[in-house]
């Protein structure tokens, strides 16, 4: 009885401390250090009455590539509102461009500055049918 009593305690103490060198080993691999930040913007100029999807990574010491959201990004800008990654501009927005700023919150230090255009061609009020574009090409010819 006791030998048996004996080894179910080293086989407790083995799973505790498998269980620890794993936790250990998960926090281990999630600290990874971000070196710097980079801008990847999905389009040229920002839109008016929508939300602009402001898109920055984060390259770790070990050379990947990691997307930062606003919980590890601070988000700041000279005209509309963030919200997470997006940035809102009113419908009536009228100013050339914008200039954001994306902090890193773990390292102030660590930021980048730019200035994005606001597109300046309106938007269609109703797209064209499918009908409506082969008819136009029919037309040409």
């Amino acid at each position: 009885m006791a030998c048996f009593f004996q080894s179910h305690l080293k086989l407790i103490a083995l799973k505790h401390f498998l269980v620890f060198l794993f936790s250990l080993s998960f926090l281990v691999a999630r600290a990874q250090k971000i070196d710097s930040i980079y801008v990847h913007l999905y389009t040229d100029s920002l839109k008016k009455g929508t939300y602009n999807y402001i898109n920055i990574d984060g390259k770790l010491d070990n050379g990947r590539y990691l997307p930062l959201d606003s919980s590890q990004i601070n988000f700041s800008s000279s005209d509309g509102k963030f919200y997470g990654n997006s940035l809102f501009l009113p419908e009536d927005f009228h100013k050339e461009k914008v200039h954001i700023k994306a902090m890193l919150r773990s390292d102030p230090s660590m930021y980048k500055e730019f200035d994005i255009y606001i597109k300046k061609i309106p938007n269609p009020t109703k797209l064209k049918t499918l009908d409506e574009i082969l008819n136009e090409g029919k037309k040409r010819h």
